[in-house]
């Protein structure tokens, strides 16, 4: 489970944060520094990066040869990139790591929802998300390359995802339950579960 602090200051507004939580335990990992490498749906074996010079390295050595996933979010490195060079070294910090991993998964989440017609009802988001998180995983859905898709935005609302300008409003709101009784259980949600290994990077 993320620290609840860190998906409150760095993760995408228009996603929930328990959502944030799912796409990373299902699809992400827990260290900052990971990076997987598959080529041709098989994966390669890499050395553990153990700073944040050595992962992007491994980064720059396989992009555009393989499909290589970084950080906390297993963000696609590659995307909307021409050259290595272009590779910024924020793909290893867990805080940029999530922001970007989040907007594009909040994308992928639109995307797929405006395929199954912006359901409402709450029992349908399970398998929306769920074809989302494998369409992050597998770059497709129906057809469609989701990274490099067009972002559906406003045209699609679901209960589970903020729309993009209500959630810039609601950015600096804590979620949920704003009353003290609330914000204090907010602010033990996160704290135990999933430990993000921050020692490697140099974080306390």
């Amino acid at each position: 489970m993320l620290d609840a602090a860190l998906i409150q200051q760095c993760a995408d507004p228009s996603l929930k944060p328990a959502i944030v939580e799912q796409f990373v335990t299902a699809a992400g990992s827990n260290d900052p520094l990971a990076v997987t490498v598959k080529s041709g749906g098989r994966l390669i074996l890499v050395p553990n990066a153990m700073t944040p010079d050595e992962a992007m390295a491994i980064v720059r050595q396989y992009v555009g040869q393989a499909v290589v996933r970084v950080g906390l979010t297993q963000f696609p490195a590659g995307v909307g990139v021409k050259d290595t060079a272009d590779l910024k070294a924020d793909l290893v910090d867990p805080c940029e790591n999530l922001r970007k991993g989040t907007a594009m998964f909040a994308k992928v989440l639109r995307i797929v929802a405006k395929w199954y017609g912006n359901p409402k009802a709450d029992d349908v988001f399970p398998q929306i998300f769920e074809d989302a998180i494998y369409a992050w995983k597998t770059g497709e859905f129906e057809g469609v390359s989701v990274f490099q898709a067009e972002d559906p935005r406003k045209s699609v609302t679901i209960d589970n995802v903020l729309p993009p300008e209500e959630a810039e409003e609601s950015s600096d709101i804590p979620p949920a339950d704003t009353s003290p009784e609330g914000a204090e259980k907010s602010e033990n949600v996160g704290s135990a579960g999933m430990r993000i290994d921050l020692s490697r990077i140099g974080g306390k």
